[in-house]
């Protein structure tokens, strides 16, 4: 007898001569295969097989067309361990067998067959089957699991990144709010550009954390409500390496590590007179030159300490002032276009009206 695990395996049957489809239909019920189909339309076979779950098929040669090496060719694609074949043929001759072999046969038994042996070696291939169906059955399952934990992971990042982002806005006067509308700005921004969507999501994420290195800045600089001293400028332009160094680490996401690429570069300016480290053109990341516009147009729209928040189009035209020398000149052509979504994005996440 089969072993029961093969009750439920489907084995099919094509053999132009009824009687022998008949005789090894009979043989492999006896032996405990229940579920065996046979075919003596060779053409009615391919299309059954082409559109149905089946585990094991059993092969005539020489048929009227399509015959067994036609439907060998039909059938090229499937896996070849879940759905094995075995050609059982009266042609015996050398090439007949190593071309259905080259054509993804899995076994090959001449007639007249020992029955004996077909028994055993459809025991064999149904073993390949079932081990192969519940291989890719726990690759599904795996594969289940690790996009859940990713998907588990990624928000956890989330939380922590909105959690230092708000950290850092409630130690400067930036809000809650401002973060947010940078981060979408920039996605916005992101998106139009060009970038793919798993790209826009990131910086939608990332670049609410760019002044997190604010934390490391002692209140009596960061909430000083008059003109900086020369020294006290230069400890504040040590924020960008400390958001870097809070954010960076050579096993992070890459949610955690482009927003440590956002914290060091977004004061860096097109014409290299940004800092901290004084880069110049495309040698910024793409992503510190989004969050650069976004950060500057923000903050010119909303109110200071030591200033009153400025016009919509005060803000516009300074912004096109700066093409090419703080801005990236191709992105701000394409901020242009986006100032509407952006004013909308100042509505949705409003601190306070805007100024007219």
């Amino acid at each position: 007898m089969l072993s029961n695990g093969f009750n439920h395996s489907r084995v099919v049957i094509v053999d132009d001569v009824v009687a022998n489809g008949r005789l090894l239909e009979s043989s492999l019920k006896a032996f405990g295969l229940r579920d065996t189909i046979s075919f003596s339309d060779s053409a009615a076979a391919l299309e059954w097989l082409q559109h149905n779950a089946w585990n094991l098929l059993l092969l005539d040669l020489d048929m009227p067309a399509p015959n067994g090496f036609d439907i060998l060719r039909a059938l090229a694609d499937r896996d070849r361990s879940s759905n094995p074949i075995i050609i059982i043929t009266a042609l015996s001759d050398s090439v007949s067998r190593r071309t259905g072999l080259e054509l993804g046969a899995n076994d090959y038994l001449s007639k007249p067959v020992d029955l004996p042996e077909v028994i055993l070696r459809v025991r064999s291939n149904l073993q390949l089957s079932q081990a192969s169906l519940a291989l890719n059955e726990a690759n599904t399952t795996l594969e289940r699991r690790v996009h859940e934990r990713t998907a588990e992971l990624s928000q956890s990042y989330g939380a922590v990144v909105r959690t230092l982002a708000r950290a850092a806005a409630y130690r400067d006067s930036d809000t809650g709010n401002h973060i947010l509308r940078i981060g979408e700005s920039a996605a916005l921004i992101a998106k139009t550009y060009g970038m793919n969507a798993d790209w826009v999501e990131l910086i939608r994420q990332a670049a609410p954390m760019h002044d997190v290195g604010k934390i490391g800045i002692a209140d009596e600089i960061l909430l000083k409500p008059g003109p900086l001293t020369e020294a006290e400028r230069s400890l504040m332009q040590e924020h960008p390496r400390i958001g870097h160094s809070i954010l960076f680490d050579q096993h992070a996401s890459e949610l955690t590590a482009l927003a440590a690429e956002i914290a060091l570069n977004h004061h860096e300016k097109w014409d290299g007179s940004g800092y901290p480290r004084g880069l110049s053109g495309e040698d910024i990341p793409l992503s510190g030159r989004i969050v650069a516009i976004c950060d500057v147009y923000d903050a010119l729209l909303m109110p200071r300490p030591y200033k009153a928040p400025w016009p919509q189009e005060k803000a516009r035209a300074y912004i096109r002032e700066q093409s090419g020398k703080h801005f990236d000149p191709t992105l701000v052509d394409l901020v242009e276009g986006l100032y509407e979504q952006m004013e909308t994005l100042q509505h949705d996440f409003s601190d306070h009206p805007l100024a007219e």
